[in-house]
């Protein structure tokens, strides 16, 4: 009778152990790809808080809104901004329609590969890339070719596709949040009808989601057809205070939770954290320089100094990349 109850009181341990070790229980944790620590915590205290019914910070499903910055939150944003880096990709496509480029800054210093030198116009000569290739053209044409460069493009230095170029612990805390009840959207000063082609499948954020700067639109009939034609305009800069100013007219409601990972979030920051009940604010800070890239307050790409000394007085949640993050980007298949 021993030796029967001794081989059941086995099995039954070994069964535990299995069970521990299953698949099911390790996909418990939904944040897998974040180190325990003050960070990790501090989200999961905060989804809870505002999650659980008849809790005093408990917020309505209705009104669990978050927004994320894009590049450098979402994704990678060095060695320059990828809509940039389409941006320079389209002047060497529409080159040959255009032989007046060889001699005419900033495309011509393009065409040469110097990035630096096309740049050196500041903001008009950046203006003048975007327009000549992002309008002209109607909205289906540019959609039609975002999703074509974001399936054959590659970034310069780590030769994956740009979708690859995605933070994997953004997006388990992205799944987490919809999980806990809240409508996740992109708040981003790129530009909203470059994102909004590929944002639905790589973050499952779906267009009407995305908030983004933009240019005009005129509406005309071409071959018989109505069509959508964009102008070479500036429509909205969501970006610094434009974002508040975005959030207010695309989706209605103050956001409870807010994430960014440069100076040019902060009032997006800043206007959620001023609201009334539990907030959140969180800072994305790139600290590692092996497995993705180091910068803060002196580069021109992400750059994040106010925002980070306001997160700090603050008691914003930072991310340190490298001691938060188990790994940065997803596997590769």
């Amino acid at each position: 009778m021993k030796t029967t109850n001794a081989r059941n009181l086995i099995a039954l341990l070994l069964v535990w152990a299995l069970a521990l070790t299953s698949p099911a229980v390790q996909a418990a944790d939904p944040l897998p790809s974040w180190n325990d620590g003050q960070t990790k915590q501090s989200i999961v205290a905060f989804v809870k808080r505002v999650s659980t019914p008849g809790g005093k910070d408990f917020v309505p499903k209705s009104e669990r809104i978050a927004t994320f910055d894009n590049d450098g939150t979402l994704w990678a944003e060095q060695p320059m901004y990828f809509q940039l880096l389409f941006s320079i990709d389209r002047v060497k496509a529409l080159a040959p329609l255009h032989p007046e480029w060889k001699d005419t800054e900033p495309f011509a210093s393009l065409l040469k590969g110097d990035v630096k030198g096309a740049l050196a116009g500041g903001a008009k000569s950046l203006a003048e890339i975007l327009m000549a290739t992002h309008a002209g053209m109607t909205s289906e044409e540019f959609d039609a070719i975002v999703k074509d460069w974001i399936a054959t493009a590659r970034h310069p230095i780590t030769k994956r596709p740009y979708t690859e170029m995605v933070y994997q612990p953004m997006l388990e805390l992205l799944t987490y949040l919809r999980a806990n009840g809240f409508k996740t959207f992109i708040v981003s000063g790129g530009g909203i009808d470059f994102m909004r082609p590929w944002t639905e499948k790589v973050y499952g954020i779906p267009p009407e989601q995305v908030v983004g700067s933009s240019i005009k639109l005129n509406f005309e009939f071409r071959d018989g057809k109505p069509v959508l034609v964009r102008l070479p305009e500036v429509n909205f800069v969501d970006d610094n205070a434009g974002k508040p100013v975005g959030i207010q007219q695309y989706i209605g409601r103050r956001p409870i939770a807010a994430f960014g990972n440069s100076d040019g979030d902060q009032q997006m920051l800043e206007w959620t954290m001023a609201g009334s009940g539990a907030r959140f604010a969180l800072l994305v800070h790139h600290t590692d320089g092996e497995r993705e890239f180091v910068y803060d307050r002196q580069s021109l790409i992400g750059h994040l100094d106010k925002a980070l000394d306001e997160a700090q007085a603050k008691g914003w949640t930072i991310v340190d990349m490298k001691n938060d993050w188990k790994t940065i980007y997803p596997p590769r298949h």
